[in-house]
């Protein structure tokens, strides 16, 4: 996925009520910025930290920058978590994650389950039963080339992870993918610190057959893309 523009470079001020960041902008001048990330954020918030955003010249956007990346611990981290639904799927179609690879439909956002979801991305072939697929971003991350997930407590993440064991239980293909846009880490851990229950039902689902994948994103500030298979690992 290439940006449509140049990304705009400034230092972070202060993110706030989760949706917003105050930026001071490479070239002077401080600007409001979307923060597409309703997470803690854990590691890549700090202020005085390089962030890039994308610009808009919608007539209609409150705010016309988008915050995409941040540098942490040295590393470029994508925090849009509006990206990861379009990569994973930019990397099916491209055969980059083959173990999804050869449906004959994909599409997203489609409605189901027993408790009012919608699943990322809904893979069909008339040869083979369907393939419900949930995305997750992933940024946290902790010494030992370890990335976490959730960085909050995520009841939501809970909730698909029941969905796709009830599917998996219908006969139907059910995966979850992990996309971690950091380049710094190899494998996938549950943040059992953070969220036991989402831990506890992650472990739940592995045991009851739901596929869990994790794949790693070169970031830049041109481009993201999927290139790199790392493990998850529920110790």
């Amino acid at each position: 996925m290439k940006f449509a523009a140049p990304l705009v470079e400034g230092r972070l001020v202060k993110r706030y009520k989760r949706f917003l960041a105050d930026v001071e902008l490479e070239g002077g001048g401080a600007i409001t910025a979307a923060c597409p990330n309703t997470g803690s954020m854990m590691g890549c918030c700090e202020p005085g930290s390089r962030v890039w955003l994308s610009e808009s010249d919608s007539p209609t956007r409150k705010y016309r920058h988008t915050w995409e990346i941040v540098e942490s611990a040295r590393e470029l981290v994508g925090i849009n978590t509006g990206l990861p639904n379009r990569l994973v799927r930019e990397a099916i179609e491209t055969g980059v994650i083959a173990g999804l690879s050869g449906y004959g439909s994909i599409r997203p956002e489609v409605a189901f389950g027993e408790e009012r979801s919608r699943i990322d991305l809904l893979l069909e072939d008339a040869a083979r039963p369907a393939c419900y697929v949930e995305v997750k971003n992933v940024t946290a991350a902790v010494t030992g080339r370890v990335a976490l997930f959730p960085d909050a407590v995520s009841e939501r993440g809970a909730k698909h992870l029941r969905e796709l064991m009830r599917l998996k239980g219908q006969g139907l293909r059910a995966v979850l993918v992990f996309c971690v846009q950091r380049g710094d880490v190899d494998e996938v851990r549950p943040a059992d610190a953070i969220d036991p229950v989402y831990g506890r039902t992650l472990r739940e689902a592995i045991a009851a057959g739901v596929e869990v994948m994790a794949w790693r994103a070169k970031v830049s500030t041109r481009d993201i893309a999927i290139d790199t298979s790392l493990a998850v690992r529920c110790p």
